[in-house]
């Protein structure tokens, strides 16, 4: 078996995505990850600490992106609007090439409760980090709260809507759309 051969971390990453769909992620070893492209389970554990950070490798950086776009936002009409325009800038972290591949983790984490509870702890996370973005801007409580988590609240299903099967917009145009309708939503209450 190859030792450091070129390309392993995505080779091994699309090997786990095939096997956690085809016999679910629990029943997944590692071994059985690095198997399936060649290589030995030693040099699994070289690219990833565990299963789990197959599926949530990156989050760190995504999580640090989000806030960023947030922080880096140009002043607005309101809180909603700063965390409307962070969360465009950040929808660059997803390139129509990654549909196919978040398709797929969206597809494993919809099976594993275990995993859904690690995205909802990495999404209040990202909630968090906006809200604080938003008092150091200035903005009072609960407006910063409210800003942020319907902002998340928002890109979660923008996010959802882009992994449908029919949708072919970019990741920042349904988030705009959201935006909208979230404001109708309100305007009409």
């Amino acid at each position: 078996m190859g030792r450091w051969e070129p390309g392993g971390s995505s080779r091994l990453r699309e090997a786990a995505l095939e096997l956690f769909l085809e016999q679910g992620f629990d029943e997944t070893t590692a071994g059985e990850i690095a198997q399936r492209v060649g290589l030995s389970e030693r040099t699994f554990f070289r690219h990833f600490g565990d299963k789990k950070e197959v599926l949530f490798g990156g989050s760190e950086e995504f999580q640090r992106e989000m806030i960023a776009a947030v922080a880096d936002a140009p002043e607005g009409p309101s809180p909603l609007g700063v965390v409307a325009s962070g969360l465009a800038k950040a929808a660059r972290f997803f390139p129509d090439e990654a549909r196919d591949y978040s398709r797929k983790r969206w597809r494993i984490l919809g099976e594993n409760p275990a995993l859904q509870e690690r995205e909802l702890l990495k999404m209040a996370a990202i909630a968090s980090g906006i809200g604080a973005v938003l008092r150091d801007r200035g903005v009072p409580e609960p407006a910063a709260t409210l800003a942020a988590e319907s902002g998340i609240t928002v890109f979660r299903l923008a996010f959802e809507r882009w992994l449908a099967p029919d949708e072919h917009r970019p990741l920042a145009e349904i988030e705009r759309a959201m935006f909208v309708e979230l404001g109708a939503v309100v305007a009409g209450s």
